[in-house]
């Protein structure tokens, strides 16, 4: 096999493994929440991913640092919750979730995603 040849397979090769790690290995940043936990919103959440015991009252304290006017809104939609986010100010959601599972949260463009793991 000549040399231009192994080069063309090693690029490709690696031009594969790169398309896999950007599409399929990016891991969610997760936090488990005690009673409180802060949201910090800056072109997304961070933390994206809250992890909650069911059954535990729990307060979420959003700070919006993002002036993107898409973020200027949180919905919980699976607990009825929309609010405004002030820039540069704290806004607290307080949930106490009766059943388990995955509950998504978005701004409200439905751009931005995070979502509430109650376990």
């Amino acid at each position: 096999m000549s040399i231009d040849k192994l080069i063309i397979l090693f690029g490709g090769v690696s031009l594969i493994g790169f398309i896999y790690w950007f599409f399929f290995g990016k891991k969610e940043d997760s936090v488990l929440s005690g009673e409180t936990i802060e949201v910090i919103v800056d072109g997304g959440y961070n933390p994206s991913v809250i992890k909650i015991p069911k059954g535990q009252e729990t307060t979420i304290s959003f700070l919006r640092k993002d002036s993107n006017s898409c973020l200027e809104e949180i919905i919980l939609s699976d607990f009825k919750i929309k609010e405004y986010l002030p820039l540069n100010e704290k806004i607290q959601i307080t949930i106490t979730p009766k059943e388990k599972g995955e509950f998504p949260f978005s701004c409200g463009m439905n751009m931005f995603h995070g979502k509430v793991v109650v376990i």
